[in-house]
């Protein structure tokens, strides 16, 4: 299946044939730039988080693929794979590696498997990641056994089973003594969570391009053949029953949700729908520092996540504008620490006034926020930023004139070691382990 491989930001165009390659653009075709267009025209107009934007490179129209990673599937089945930007320098396997152990931090994507993805990033696009964990979590239940589920079904038979509808038996049977209209429970695998997993196998064999995976979904799709392809998805989601021996479905569903009701993905619209597996980088990042931040911390410190309990401001009786920080420490329930993560790029050598390390304004507003509502004005504020080759350490503290017992600090986290770089000065040794 053709396709190309993009980072966060980078900009697509129609070039010429006859042309050479244009710095910063990369080439694809008019009908794939045209329905990309008219996603990006619709998301505005609908007043939308767009994820693509319009713009102009070298005097020709252009579109950027904002800070979204993972998979744009075209209407025609080219597939555009988004990775994340700090993958530029080290290259696109090992950009895809790190996406996948960030996806798994993600509630929906926690039933990837580490040992499998790893082995399968390095060497197939992501779609065909997600296709193959799906097919093994669909497989792992069918092994672990499908499960049936008491049926109603109404029938004219020729024996009286279950109960007799009287009134359709008089009108069906009135000169057919041999018939009774009856209304009888009968043990089946057509159930919700049967036919959920039936559907997304059959969407998920149009998608792949995989021999492996296409032998292997066919023949899962053979075990579900005598169970009917969920039309309503929706519907039967909300029918889905934890019942006891259900937890081998857990996996599947959590896959056959992404695929059917695009929960996590966005998804073209129009005549032909395309599916599309993006995730917000800021979204991802928030995760992956969250899971990962909670073993970092000394004992007695616990970790909450999107904290809501606080608001701004008090008007009429009325609580405005919630203060929701990403993360907040607390000891015996006393807030100690309020963090907030941050995907942009820091460069820590422009100290100046004018680049200011490239932070924004914004930023220290919202944590100032936090810190007088979370900490009273007295403690400690944290913005966190992913490391690179020009953010490698944290920067210098900062103070706020008008609350002079409350800093803040900017701090690298490292996607490798999955951990976050703490001052020099020990200010928060208190709350974190140095060691790995």
């Amino acid at each position: 299946m053709a396709g190309i491989t993009i980072f966060e930001f980078d900009t697509l165009a129609v070039l010429p044939s006859s042309s050479p390659n244009i710095v910063g653009l990369r080439k694809i075709s008019d009908d794939v730039f045209a329905w990309l267009e008219a996603q990006a025209l619709r998301s505005n107009e609908a007043g939308e988080a767009t994820w693509l934007r319009l713009t102009q490179r070298h005097g020709r129209k252009a579109i950027q693929v904002k800070s979204f990673v993972g998979v744009i599937r075209c209407p025609n089945g080219f597939q555009i794979e988004v990775l994340p930007k700090l993958g530029k320098t080290n290259g696109e396997e090992d950009a895809r590696h790190l996406l996948i152990e960030m996806l798994r931090c993600l509630g929906s994507f926690r039933h990837i498997q580490t040992s499998s993805a790893q082995l399968l990033a390095r060497r197939m696009p992501l779609m065909e990641v997600f296709i193959g964990e799906f097919l093994r979590a669909v497989d792992h239940t069918v092994k672990r056994g499908l499960r049936s589920d008491y049926l109603a079904q109404q029938d004219n038979l020729f024996t009286l089973r279950g109960k007799l509808h009287m009134a359709q038996h008089l009108r069906l049977n009135l000169c057919r003594r041999d018939r009774f209209y009856t209304e009888f429970d009968e043990f089946s695998l057509n159930r919700p969570e049967n036919r959920l997993l039936h559907a997304a196998l059959r969407r998920a064999l149009t998608w792949t391009a995989s021999q492996a995976s296409q032998q292997l979904a066919r023949e899962l799709c053979f075990v579900f053949a005598d169970i009917p392809i969920s039309d309503q998805s929706n519907a039967d989601f909300a029918r889905v029953r934890p019942d006891r021996g259900m937890a081998h479905y857990d996996a599947a569903l959590a896959w056959a949700r992404l695929i059917l009701q695009d929960e996590s993905p966005l998804t073209g619209t129009g005549q032909h729908p395309a599916p599309s597996l993006l995730f917000p980088m800021e979204a991802v990042f928030e995760a992956f520092v969250a899971k990962h931040l909670g073993r970092q911390l000394n004992p007695g410190l616990d970790l909450r996540l999107q904290t809501r309990s606080l608001r701004l401001v008090r008007h009429k009786e009325q609580d405005w504008f919630q203060l929701k920080p990403d993360l907040l420490v607390q000891a015996a329930k006393t807030n100690r620490l309020v963090l907030d993560t941050k995907w942009k790029l820091v460069d820590a050598k422009k100290a100046n006034s004018k680049e200011k390390y490239g932070l924004d304004q914004s930023d220290f507003y919202q944590l100032q926020a936090y810190g007088q509502s979370y900490l009273d004005g007295d403690g400690d504020v944290v913005l966190i930023y992913p490391k690179t080759e020009t953010f490698s350490q944290p920067l210098a503290v900062f103070d706020f004139p008008k609350s002079p017992g409350m800093r803040l600090w900017v701090l690298p986290f490292c996607l490798h070691t999955k951990r976050i770089l703490l001052p020099p000065c020990g200010s928060l040794d208190q709350l974190f382990s140095q060691t790995t």
